[in-house]
């Protein structure tokens, strides 16, 4: 067959993996004269080029849909590199045309040849492959390999539109059959009458007969305004099974549903908790009920995202964004989140502004960034990539002066003063710039890494599409990733590498969550890269130890143990800063006080955040600290194997049973609660950065803990549990086991004897 030349000089594969750009990995593909270019391309910007990027494959792919039929055949997805939700996920893709590789015989279960129909492959080279990088934190993919040579002939302009990837329809001409059809018209006429309305020759509509006959009776099948109604009745069972179970609506005046919210009862508990920072996410539409789905999520303590409810609306505009707010807010009894990010819809700012006039309302920045190969690429051209690293470093400044200073020089440099984009994103600032939000809780869900975990989490949902029960469908999506009892009690004795040993991070190991004691971890381990210098007794200016000047302003109040820095990592994330731990260790401070160890991060269930009585008893306090021991133990040694874990269960449910044949105390000075203190004595396994465990309750792990023997080895080395602990009143001392006549801290007036007294 002759090979028909196509446009490339495709190149090798500048991948990071080296491999070839050729889709079979045969080698490079030799560069084609310029002579040989196809005659009926007709406009240059639709070539692909090596380097052309694009926010996501589906991008990528429409463009190089449309470069193919201009030039007269069809693509299909072939090989991919990664999995979705795996690792890195999916890394490369390869565009392939429609007649590349070999169809395959097919065997029969008889060993039988069956009849195989003939295939349209011939083994073309034609090829497009992107690969995914991710500059500045932002994933895009980019043109890697390009080969335009064909050996098969390229179809006419007639004659491209009738494969089967180009028979497609809009919207609007779906719905004009719809009309059609409701009118009572054959199909030949409404492709008449669709042919006479677009000016095109008999005959020449993407799209055949046979397409608007499959799409009419899917019209059968479904019923759009039906399908809503019957998710009313969906919510309404629901809601008759779970009384906790929330939802509301509305009707118009033909009886069409509007507007439809619903939250489970196990979201409204998690809102009860972390419901302080959320996103509402509108940007997606479901297509089965033809109406715009908006979902609540959060961060939980862990960092997992959690649902915290969702809602259908007919229409985008500020009255319905308004009603999804109040409905949300009245699932929630009243209670409005800290801040909400959202994407950047004017209608719904208007309508927040209303609804939640307290709440910091912002625009999650990776729904801009997505925007930005569209918007700079063409105008920036070369300097694309400069302009978005001095954006990048503008966006995460402290300073708001520095801030609008920096993009003014921006502008000026890259002479953008006329951008509509520029022009209104500098508008908006205050909605997504960094400088402006660092005062205001957001639990990380600004950064640009929650990007890609929280759209997969959105995706769940927007899976559940089935028109059998999409309430239960969505309920299951959403609680897919929620960890059963096993996992939960992994989590409670989750092993913590400590890697630099200090008291503060062994004390933050204690209280905080795997997942928030590795954020401030990550800021402890690089506070010894900072010098503190003390401006007068409360007051310091920390700064990275090579810097003459600058740096962030700390306060620190030792009596009110109050600390406050002014990069507000602390008021924006939760976590403490860098330039905190600093001062706190060269202060001789030796814990985080707690009201910097925020109950939102601390490893605890949601029921012992509530209040709780203090002891009357000393002799109380002890016990319940010795069964929290017992307890912790028991979670560590039974969840190694199965049948420890079985034993565990069936023997701690037998002693319940026993404790509940006791009688409840009365009301009085035997109503006790526990409030744990931040320096108990019992405190979970760690991991040191060696590797050693370190048992603080057991020595012996394997050994069985019972109260017996914990009196019995405590006797023995010489200390009695129920006797009352002595604390140290001494300043940046407060341990226990001494008070200030016998702190080593005091003796001969020396700290540490290195022969610094106490001021």
């Amino acid at each position: 067959m002759e090979i028909m030349s196509g446009l490339t000089d495709v190149v090798k594969e500048t991948s990071e993996s080296g491999m070839d750009s050729c889709p079979d990995d045969i080698g490079t593909v030799e560069e084609v004269p310029e002579d040989t270019i196809l005659s009926r391309q007709t406009s240059v910007n639709l070539v692909p080029f090596i380097g052309q990027r694009f926010v996501s494959q589906d991008a990528a792919y429409e463009f190089y849909c449309s470069f193919a039929k201009q030039c007269g055949f069809s693509i299909r997805r072939h090989r991919t590199r990664g999995k979705d939700g795996v690792g890195r996920g999916i890394t490369r893709r390869d565009f392939t045309c429609h007649r590349g590789g070999y169809p395959q015989i097919k065997a029969s279960d008889d060993g039988k040849l069956q009849r195989n129909r003939k295939s349209s492959r011939c083994g073309c080279q034609a090829y497009m492959r992107i690969v995914k990088r991710a500059d500045f934190d932002v994933p895009e993919w980019r043109i890697t390999g390009f080969n335009n040579i064909h050996n098969h002939e390229l179809l006419k302009s007639n004659e491209v539109q009738l494969l089967p990837a180009y028979c497609t329809m809009s919207a609007d001409e779906k719905s004009r059959i719809c009309m059609y059809a409701k009118a009572g018209m054959s199909v030949r006429q409404m492709l008449r009458l669709m042919e006479l309305e677009k000016g095109v020759k008999l005959g020449c509509l993407p799209f055949t007969e046979i397409d608007v006959r499959n799409l009419l009776q899917s019209f059968r099948n479904v019923n759009r305004d039906n399908d809503a109604i019957d998710l009313l009745e969906m919510c309404k069972y629901k809601k008759d099974n779970d009384p906790n179970f929330k939802y509301n609506f509305h009707i118009d005046a033909n009886k069409r549903l509007e507007q439809i919210a619903w939250s489970y009862a196990s979201s409204i508990q998690s809102y009860e908790a972390f419901g302080d920072s959320i996103i509402f996410d509108t940007t997606h539409r479901l297509d089965t009920y033809d109406m715009i789905l908006g979902i609540w999520i959060g961060v939980d303590n862990h960092g997992t995202n959690c649902f915290f409810g969702c809602v259908l609306l007919r229409d985008e505009n500020t009255g319905s964004f308004s009603w999804a707010l109040k409905t949300f807010l009245e699932f929630m009894d009243g209670k409005a989140p800290e801040t909400i990010l959202t994407d950047q819809n004017m209608w719904l700012k208007e309508a927040i502004s209303v609804e939640m006039p307290g709440t910091k309302h912002a625009f999650c920045i990776w729904h801009i960034i997505a925007k930005f190969s569209d918007w700079f690429s063409v105008p920036l051209g070369s300097q694309y990539d400069k302009w978005k690293a001095e954006f990048h470093r503008l966006y995460g400044l402290q300073s708001v002066e520095d801030f609008e200073i920096g993009w003014r020089n921006m502008v000026d440099a890259y002479g953008m003063h006329g951008n509509k984009h520029i022009v209104s994103l500098f508008a908006l600032r205050t909605f997504w710039a960094l400088p402006y939000l660092r005062c205001c809780f957001f639990a990380g869900m600004t950064s640009t890494f929650q990007s890609e975990s929280i759209n997969a989490y959105i995706q769940r949902v927007l899976n559940a599409q089935s028109l059998d029960n999409f309430v239960e469908q969505v309920a299951a999506a959403v609680e897919f990733k929620e960890p059963g009892p096993r996992q939960k009690m992994q989590r409670k004795v989750h092993k913590i590498s400590l890697k630099m040993g200090s008291p503060i991070e062994s004390h933050a190991a204690t209280v905080l969550t795997p997942y928030a004691f590795n954020k401030l971890q990550e800021e402890l381990v690089l506070a010894p890269q900072y010098a503190s210098l003390m401006v007068d007794e409360s007051y310091f200016i920390v700064r990275i130890h090579t810097d003459m000047d600058g740096g962030c302003k700390v306060i620190w109040i030792p009596h009110d143990e109050f600390i406050s820095c002014s990069c507000h990592l602390f008021e924006f994330s939760g976590i403490l800063c860098r330039h905190v731990l600093r001062v706190l260790s060269t202060n001789n401070c030796f814990h985080i006080p707690d009201r910097y160890l925020p109950v939102r991060w601390r490893d605890v269930s949601t029921s012992l955040t509530k209040p709780f009585q203090t002891f009357t008893s000393e002799e109380h306090a002890e016990k319940v600290q010795l069964l929290q021991s017992m307890v912790s133990t028991l979670l560590t040694e039974s969840i190694e194997t199965e049948e420890r874990l079985d034993v565990a269960c069936d023997q701690v449910a037998e002693v319940l049973s026993r404790i509940k044949e006791f009688p409840r105390p009365g009301h009085g000075c035997n109503d006790i609660g526990y409030n744990s203190p931040s320096d108990s004595l019992i405190l979970p396994e760690v991991e040191d950065s060696d590797g050693f465990v370190h048992g603080f309750a057991d020595g012996n792990s394997h050994e069985p803990l019972t109260l017996g023997k914990i009196k019995e080895r405590r006797l023995r080395d010489g200390i009695n549990i129920f006797r009352k602990r002595r604390r140290c009143s001494v300043p940046c001392c407060g341990q226990y086991g001494h008070d200030a006549t016998d702190c080593p801290m005091m003796e001969g007036g020396d700290l540490n004897g290195d022969g610094l007294g106490f001021l």
